[in-house]
This record gives C-alpha cells, structure tokens and sequence, in this order.
C-alpha cells in the first residue's frame, strides 16, 4: 500500500517573483517564472521531507494561485 502525503502552496506574484508559501508545511520559495517555481517547489519539498520520501512514501503538491483579473477591451463596431 502506498501512503501519500498532501502539500499545499499558496502561489503569489509579489511584484517581482512569483512565491510559494507552504500552507501546512514551513516551507517558502520562488523563481522568475511559474517553470522556475514549479521546480523550486518540488525542490524544497523534497528537502523538507526528506525523510518521508526515504521510507517510502510519496508526495503530492496542491498549489492555489493568485491571478489579478482585468476588464476585457470592446471590441468596436460590435
């Protein structure tokens, strides 16, 4: 039988980076793109847990994002 554990982020743009903030777990990182981050998040939670990956269990990450919304242009002549 395999036992899994959950992860959760929260996934932010501060202006400058897009962040990562354990939601359950200590863990913070970031990257310069969303591609960079995935791979920093999968990286830090290997770390982390290290010691769970070790005995045999796997891991699962849940990342929640945060996207600013702007209003769509018209189109003219519609």
């Amino acid at each position: 039988m395999v036992i899994w554990l959950l992860v959760k982020f929260e996934v932010y743009f501060d202006g400058e980076n897009w962040c990562a903030r354990g939601i359950s777990a200590g863990i913070f990182t970031q990257g310069k793109t969303l591609d960079e981050l995935t791979e920093n998040i999968k990286e830090a939670t290997s770390l982390h847990f290290e010691d769970i990956l070790e005995s045999g269990e796997e891991l699962k990450i849940l990342s929640i994002s945060e996207f600013e919304v702007q209003p769509f242009a018209k189109a003219s002549g519609c």
